[in-house]
């Protein structure tokens, strides 16, 4: 709330969808009313983000969206950034963004970027190709069309970690995207989030994400079976990740090797589009910064 307060956030609507039985969190979010359009609502019968996401979206008013989960800030610039990718291009549906990996205490930690090109629009067959390899899109950095939104059904809420990254391939299925390399959000990562609770459970988290896969591989043509062999490399990595954090190491060396028969070409787009090493080396230095 206090990232969203400073900024000049004349005409945006914030919304805020709260479950829970306290009063707290919308009290803390009703002490902003005098400096934010704020309207929130208490529904104590949306249980998931997901839920809450997607009802936020169907009642808010304006064209375009983003979205803020409760542990992720806006940057300084976020709002101003925001307006000037609509107003140069107000049409396109979805704007894709860089985003600051950021620690419990706020800390930088690093710069999370989309292995997309700048400066135009993206045809859906080279976002979907890439996208499909990792989600390398942190929730709070996209602007979005609610028209479009709505047009692909919203998030799946049958699926607790990946609904984000299938929403995503939803829209750039079937809509023009651009991507915008200014860093305007900060992306939290802390042992608390729901993400890094729900990937304990190794055996559902891997099924998450192959559904994702199989549910959206078949619309690619060309070039599909390289970007299936990488986005397989890509799960058993992230597979492989999540065990090693709850102590259990030996599935890396299955996964190390499953990138490296992947052979040059294949190594190449699985770093490229994994974005890995942005994606690991923010969570060694937190973990290396608790340590001490």
């Amino acid at each position: 709330m206090q990232s969203l307060a400073a900024e000049r956030t004349s005409g945006i609507e914030i919304i805020l969808v709260d479950g829970d039985e306290t009063s707290a969190t919308r009290d803390i979010a009703r002490s902003y009313s005098d400096r934010l359009r704020l309207r929130v609502f208490e529904r104590r019968e949306l249980l998931s983000w997901h839920a809450k996401t997607n009802f936020g979206i169907a009642v808010a008013e304006s064209d375009h969206i983003c979205w803020l989960g409760v542990d992720d800030v806006w940057l300084p610039g976020r709002a101003a950034a925001a307006r000037a990718w609509i107003d140069a291009d107000p049409m396109t549906p979805l704007h894709f963004a860089a985003s600051e990996i950021i620690g419990c205490d706020g800390r930088k930690l690093g710069v999370w970027r989309c292995p997309l090109p700048e400066g135009r629009a993206l045809p859906p067959a080279l976002v979907t190709e890439r996208l499909l390899v990792q989600n390398f899109v942190a929730a709070p950095a996209p602007v979005f069309r609610k028209d479009a939104w709505l047009s692909c059904g919203g998030l799946d809420e049958s699926l607790w970690y990946t609904a984000d990254w299938d929403m995503w391939l939803k829209l750039a299925a079937c809509v023009p995207t651009r991507y915008h390399p200014e860093v305007t959000v900060g992306f939290r990562i802390h042992t608390g989030s729901l993400t890094a609770k729900g990937s304990r459970d190794n055996v559902e988290f891997v099924h998450q994400m192959r559904k994702v896969l199989d549910r959206h591989l078949p619309r690619l043509e060309g070039g599909a079976k390289g970007t299936e062999r990488a986005a397989r490399a890509s799960i058993a990595v992230n597979s492989a990740l999540a065990s090693a954090a709850a102590g259990n190491y030996r599935g890396l060396p299955r996964a190390a090797a499953q990138v490296a028969l992947l052979g040059p070409s294949g190594i190449r787009r699985y770093f490229r589009d994994s974005r890995i090493v942005e994606r690991l080396l923010p969570r060694v230095r937190a973990k290396f910064s608790r340590s001490l």
